[in-house]
């Protein structure tokens, strides 16, 4: 069973960074691609970014490709989503999911998180 707890979320203007962090339980994390998601008010939960469970091997949702960055710390069992330029659209409860598949789908996950809220001002 693996645990994982997001932070870093908040209020922010539009512009400006927040960085999220994902912190797994287990050891075992390391062997698992890790996803981050994101659900909006009224609407579905949608894909962000995801990462390989070495870290050579990530994607990103059209939406955000070229302002987040996902990275992973194997050592602290963390991942991490760097946002910067953020826009009021990126306002959601963002959650981070693992899954021993190769790419990380809703359709796959193993475990998610709880979310941490991200809110951002025009």
């Amino acid at each position: 069973q693996v645990q994982l707890v997001e932070s870093g979320g908040g209020l922010v203007q539009a512009g400006e960074s927040l960085r999220l962090s994902c912190a797994a339980s287990e050891r075992t994390f390391r062997t698992y691609a890790i996803g981050w998601f994101r659900q909006a008010p009224g609407k579905e939960r949608e894909f962000v970014a995801h990462i390989s469970w070495s870290g050579g091997g990530t994607a990103y949702a059209d939406s955000v490709r070229g302002r987040f960055t996902i990275s992973r710390d194997n050592a602290k069992n963390t991942v991490y989503l760097q946002m910067n330029s953020l826009k009021a659209e990126d306002t959601a409860v963002y959650y981070c999911a693992a899954s021993l598949g190769v790419v990380v789908t809703t359709l796959n996950v193993d475990y998610w998180g709880k979310g941490t809220l991200v809110t951002v001002s025009s």
